[in-house]
């Protein structure tokens, strides 16, 4: 039985009589191109289904041809943001968070475990050579297959079982991957910011890679390249998320011109990228991205100067009075989207901490909730956010449909006689000559948080919360850390509670794994220890030893074993209970705004949407394809 099946990537790809015809449209960007030869016509370049785009279904106006779009990046390795917003994915989500075909022409889905991929006719990567059933064998066989290339084996989540899938070849623009166990982790890692890839150009990469390639050219490309081994040059020359090769072939809308290092990176538009509006003109309308390099601590400065065309990263919602002042000045406009993380800021205790006392203590559920009732939301919201936030527990958003209110009302009320109550009933009920608590082995109750630092925001709800842990007898010191210390700090045991935002994806559907709710990643700072270990498959860190964390990984695995959206979101449900009763995170508040600021001329931008780095890819989702420039 077919459980899942797609009728987005199945539109007809026939453009309306009487329209716009892509035969006749170029853009004009490449027409001379074209006119010279050196570029096919437009209907050559297309496949012959193209994906079409219904830009006024998605609430916008089809658009034109041309321009250049600036926006500021804080170091080279933040190019990523092209391959973000550019979000073209053999699968993707589209506004509604609802799987589509996007680079593929169409996708079945059998028992959950059988999943059988069409690709378009005539798709070209973007040096015009035919995308084909040997880019994904190569990336299958060659590349994740090799163990110099990939030491680690085959992802994550391409294992069911700790066993990878069944790949196969069924005809010349189909392939199928087939696991013996259901795996509903694939499609959310293909439509994810940074997919799985499934797909490499091996026209190109055969070049760098010893198997196809003579051994003294390998060792002349090497060279060239300053690579140690033929490994290394590969996996250079063979980035996609972070697009530094501009020679590398790739599909996405906007592809890199500049060879690093620079200090502005340009990407110019595919000229084969695969997708059309309605009226036939191929996408995207903006002919080019510029990128370019500031320090982190000025992109606000810079962005409210009138240096930026669309800029969402570097900056945050301390930035909006000064950024809306600029409309004032200069043709930009700004709108605040919802960020969609389970809390904007949340308190992390590290129940792997080093100190056995902290340790124990940190793990005794009345301590977190205690922590919890004290914090007063309602202030942070007040002085931080101007009561534009939600003060709530780490949980998922309103507009999931697993979202449900007793989740986000858990212990997250301001009541500092219950944390008192409930730090007494632990036995820290003694206290110094400066009223603060005495730990049992006769130490003062002081608690170190640590955090990057990295927002003028982050101090201002720790001073807050500082002063609302002090009135019920806990000290607190903070500790500033630049973020790799910081990171490998919590990874040592070293950091006893940390302050980051809360659960990534608040708008989860049952279809997403709920694996941020368990022990599962080595960077999740209240169990890194435990997540390493789920990483490793046991080699390294230490298996999970807190009863209610070895049932979020036992309900993790029986919704990666579930074959039904009933029965994963079962899952969820019983995994978010579980999480915010027991306060594995404590949150402040969600539903916190990020300004977007844009030029006066673009067009196609929402209003209003959910902003966020996973399901939605920052603006990737609401298809920066379709953005286009007024003429001024």
């Amino acid at each position: 039985m077919i459980t899942r099946r797609t009728a987005l990537g199945l539109m007809a790809a026939t453009l309306v009589p009487g329209t716009l015809r892509a035969a006749e449209t170029e853009p004009e960007a490449l027409k001379a191109l074209v006119d010279a030869g050196t570029l096919p016509k437009l209907a050559e370049r297309l496949p012959k289904a193209p994906r079409i785009i219904n830009v006024v279904g998605l609430g916008g106006q089809p658009g034109r041809h041309g321009g250049k779009i600036r926006t500021i990046i804080s170091g080279q390795r933040d190019i990523r943001l092209m391959t973000i917003y550019g979000y073209t994915r053999l699968i993707g989500y589209n506004p509604r968070l609802e799987f589509e075909a996007d680079v593929l022409e169409s996708y079945e889905i059998v028992e959950e475990r059988i999943f059988t991929f069409k690709l378009r006719d005539g798709h070209k990567w973007s040096d015009g050579t035919p995308l084909s059933t040997e880019d994904f064998r190569y990336c299958w066989e060659d590349v994740i297959g090799d163990e110099d290339l990939t030491p680690g084996g085959v992802p994550i989540a391409m294992r069911v079982k700790g066993e990878p899938p069944k790949f196969e070849i069924v005809d010349p623009l189909t392939v199928r991957y087939t696991w013996e166990a259901p795996n509903p982790d694939f499609l959310p890692n293909l439509a994810a910011p940074q997919p799985i890839n499934l797909a490499l150009p091996a026209h190109y990469l055969k070049q760098f890679h010893k198997k196809y390639q003579d051994e003294d050219k390998l060792k002349e490309l090497m060279k060239k390249n300053k690579a140690k081994k033929w490994s290394g040059l590969h996996i250079k020359m063979s980035r996609t998320y972070r697009p530094e090769n501009p020679d590398l072939p790739m599909l996405d809308p906007w592809i890199n011109t500049t060879q690093p290092p620079a200090e502005q990176f340009v990407f110019k538009r595919n000229p084969f990228y695969h997708r059309v509006d309605e009226n036939g003109l191929q996408l995207p309308y903006i002919d080019e991205f510029v990128l370019n390099v500031s320090s982190s601590a000025i992109i606000p400065a810079k962005t409210g100067a009138g240096e930026s065309d669309l800029q969402a990263t570097g900056i945050d919602f301390a930035d909006y009075t000064f950024l809306k002042d600029a409309e004032s000045r200069y043709p930009v406009k700004v709108t605040l989207w919802k960020k969609i993380q389970g809390s904007r800021f949340a308190i992390l205790p590290n129940l792997n901490y080093g100190d056995e006392v902290w340790r124990n203590i940190l793990r005794d559920v009345r301590f977190r909730r205690a922590l919890s009732v004290a914090i007063n939301r309602y202030e942070i919201n007040m002085a931080c956010f101007f009561g534009l936030a939600k003060e709530s527990a780490d949980t998922l958003l309103p507009v999931s449909p697993l979202f449900k209110p007793e989740y986000a009302q858990a212990w997250a009320s301001f009541d500092p006689d219950k944390a008192n109550a409930l730090l007494d009933e632990m036995g820290l009920d003694k206290r110094d000559d400066d009223g603060i608590r005495i730990l049992p082995d006769g130490r003062s109750a002081q608690l170190i948080v640590e955090t990057p630092g990295e927002s003028k925001l982050d101090t201002d709800v720790l001073e807050l919360i500082t002063d609302h842990w002090l009135k019920v007898g806990l000290a607190v010191f903070i500790r500033t850390s630049q973020r790799d210390i910081f990171r490998s700090r919590a990874m040592a045991g070293q950091i006893m509670l940390s302050l980051w935002s809360g659960i990534d994806n608040g708008v989860a559907t049952a279809d997403m794994s709920p694996d941020q709710l368990a022990p599962t990643a080595e960077d999740e700072l209240q169990w890194p220890l435990w997540g390493v270990h789920y990483v490793t498959g046991g080699e390294q860190g230490t298996a999970p030893d807190m009863p209610e964390a070895v049932e979020l990984v036992r309900l993790l695995r029986q919704w990666q074993a579930s074959s039904s959206t009933d029965q994963r979101a079962a899952a969820w449900e019983q995994m978010l209970k579980i999480y915010t009763d027991n306060l594995f995170s404590i949150g402040t508040v969600n539903q916190t705004l990020q300004p977007i600021l844009c030029s006066v001329r673009l067009r196609n931008l929402p209003e209003k949407g959910l902003y966020g780095f996973d399901p939605t890819s920052y603006l990737g989702v609401y298809k920066p394809d379709t953005l286009w420039l007024e003429e001024a």
